[in-house]
């Protein structure tokens, strides 16, 4: 298992700096200068221009500032944050924890709803109820993010005052303790329900079909000949094989919600990566953008490791596989 997770990380390496060299030549192709962000809009001396142009290393050679971002890069060196005055990997690190407390919850509720739905709808396919939750599933992936994200703050926060409209947490009356975990799980219920909706129907669709496809193999024939109820059968022998390629969506779903985020926590003003990313691309803050673009390439070949350690987990015919590899070498 350590070599297999050596060569994932050496196939990531090249994956990661190609990803950093691409993020970095595109947003320098975007036009704008992030000199005029940084002075803003007033008429200012050119020799100040060109002083704060120097200090951030904007008056170099494309190729040079590519060489001095990799060569930084390599020290763990990410940049300065030209709007917020801090470095940029104590800036990504502190938003993509926030990030995290709400994607990974809701990641987690979609997959368990979501294979919940398979396993009430495979069962009954081509019923009522097969079509009544699969239809509900494709509507909830089918409406956009920030629409439905708005409709969720119309209904419950501002006709009904259920739920907190935005932010993380209450800044009139900051609770502490308990109070001040009550109050952020209070702020993350209606952007962790958007997620899940648009999410859920993903993962219900691929466990239904896996769900649907199992049924009709021998060893559940044989279980239920046997003498074992439906209820065993599907608990017990079908969900464990059903679980692959629900893995495989679920990772796919980590990296593709980090992009989902920007939309959702722009509209809750959740401060998170995605409210940063919006806000650099106001400013032009360059390093800022480059440290989200990094951050995410690497959260998904991450999450497309773990997958592969989890499939080695879940799925042992790859342990049989590779010791059969191992005898006849």
């Amino acid at each position: 298992m350590l070599r297999f997770l050596l060569m994932r990380l050496l196939w990531a390496a090249p994956i990661v700096l190609a990803i950093a060299v691409l993020g970095f030549l595109l947003l320098h192709l975007v036009r704008g200068d992030p000199v005029t962000a940084l002075i803003g809009d007033f008429p200012a001396p050119p020799e100040y221009v060109a002083r704060v142009r120097a200090d951030f290393g904007l008056d170099q050679p494309l190729g040079t500032q590519l060489w001095l971002y990799l060569v930084n890069l390599a020290h763990g060196n990410l940049g300065f944050s030209f709007a917020n005055r801090l470095p940029v990997l104590t800036l990504v690190l502190d938003r993509a924890r926030i990030t995290l407390l709400l994607m990974i919850p809701a990641l987690v509720a979609a997959s368990t709803l979501g294979v919940a739905m398979a396993l009430a709808a495979a069962p009954r396919a081509g019923s009522g109820t097969d079509a009544t939750i699969t239809g509900l599933s494709l509507l909830g992936h089918a409406v956009p993010v920030f629409w439905l994200a708005q409709l969720l703050v119309m209904a419950f926060a501002v006709q009904l005052h259920w739920m907190p409209a935005s932010g993380m947490i209450s800044l009139r009356n900051a609770p502490t303790g308990w109070g001040a975990v009550m109050d952020f799980l209070w702020h993350l219920v209606l952007p962790m329900t958007c997620i899940t909706i648009y999410y859920v129907a993903v993962v219900a669709r691929v466990a239904r079909a896996a769900v649907v496809e199992l049924l009709h193999k021998d060893f559940v024939l044989t279980g239920m000949a046997k003498g074992l109820t439906r209820r065993r059968v599907l608990w017990r022998h079908i969900l464990p094989n059903a679980l692959i390629p629900v893995v495989t969506v679920v990772g796919y779903s980590f990296g593709s919600s980090l992009t989902g985020a920007i939309l959702t926590e722009t509209v809750f003003a959740w401060p998170g990566l995605g409210s940063l990313f919006v806000s650099s691309i106001a400013s032009r803050d360059y390093p800022v953008m480059q440290g989200i673009f990094l951050f995410s390439a690497v959260a998904v070949v991450v999450a497309n490791i773990l997958t592969d350690f989890v499939y080695w987990l879940v799925d042992p015919r790859l342990h049989r596989n590779r010791r059969v590899g191992a005898a006849n070498a």
